[in-house]
């Protein structure tokens, strides 16, 4: 069950409120799964909100070690040729599970586009811009914040881009 009494703030947390961005933090057991591709679906059904409002945070590896980090729906897949030419890279590659925390900060499945060790650019799917509020989240599992998509975008410099794959 969701909740927002008590949460143990997080580098995400933080960061927003220093940045004076309203969100709303819920809590969550994680579901039991054998893989991971609907967790993010998983997450909203229990949350009860559309899952197209669920992003998930992908961290992608340039062609000369950069880092470029996606925010998709819950449910669909990231293109990353689309993704690419909006980074204004030739080519994107996602990053290895194993390089993510020492990288990020960020274990998988808690990976916020909000208070990495470092700033990267950022794409935020241009869909999110079709609700007044999306789900991110908070920078550890069991954690998911909510927050209006245009300030979390200016907060992390993120630019809104049609970064999915075609039929998501």
């Amino acid at each position: 069950m969701a909740h927002k009494d008590k949460v143990q703030k997080t580098n995400a947390m933080r960061e927003l409120e220093r940045g004076g961005v309203a969100y709303t933090a819920l809590t969550f057991e994680e579901p039991e799964v054998s893989g991971t591709s609907d967790l993010g679906v998983q997450i909203a059904n229990m949350l009860g909100y559309d899952p197209e409002r669920g992003f998930k945070t992908l961290v992608c590896v340039t062609p000369h070690g950069g880092h470029v980090v996606c925010c998709i729906p819950s449910p669909a897949e990231l293109d990353l040729k689309r993704a690419a030419a909006a980074a204004g890279e030739k080519s994107l590659s996602l990053m290895h599970v194993r390089d993510l925390e020492p990288t990020t900060g960020y274990v998988r499945g808690g990976c916020s586009p909000v208070g990495m060790k470092k700033r990267f650019p950022t794409l935020i799917d241009e869909t999110a811009q079709l609700f007044d509020t999306i789900y991110i989240s908070g920078g550890r599992r069991g954690l998911t914040l909510e927050v209006a998509p245009e300030p979390l975008a200016e907060f992390v410099g993120a630019t809104f881009a049609d970064i999915c794959r075609e039929g998501e």
